[in-house]
């Protein structure tokens, strides 16, 4: 079981997202966020730590966000968390996980982010963690 029941995003991070839609025509925001989420767990480096708010009115559960998949996200979290010494209790990983989220979400509509759907789905055949 995982300790993140909902997934909310920051007002900035649903603007993102909203570009991200427009660019490439994937209208939901789970998908996005799934590819931001493994955009950024897929960096060698730790996302920067941060206070990210839930000021938007994008939210969804942990079953949408995973698409049905929860154990594979969990567990790419949990195997991120322990390399980084992220402690394994709930409020440590839920907000280890918002980090990379974020992150994940500004990487996608940044000044090298995708700018339409083969850009999109090219980041899937190239990056690879180092």
């Amino acid at each position: 079981m995982t300790p993140i029941e909902t997934v909310r995003l920051s007002e900035k991070a649903k603007i993102q997202l909203i570009t991200m839609k427009r660019r490439t025509g994937i209208a939901n925001w789970n998908v996005l966020c799934r590819w931001a989420f493994c955009l950024s767990i897929n960096q060698p480096t730790r996302p920067p730590e941060e206070v990210i708010p839930s000021d938007s009115s994008v939210e969804m559960t942990w079953k949408t966000f995973t698409g049905g998949a929860e154990e594979v996200y969990w567990g790419l979290l949990l195997i991120r968390a322990e390399e980084n010494a992220v402690p394994q209790k709930k409020e440590a990983l839920a907000h280890y996980f918002r980090l990379h989220l974020h992150r994940g979400i500004s990487y996608l509509t940044g000044a090298n982010g995708p700018t339409d759907l083969p850009q999109f789905i090219h980041l899937a055949l190239t990056k690879k963690r180092g």
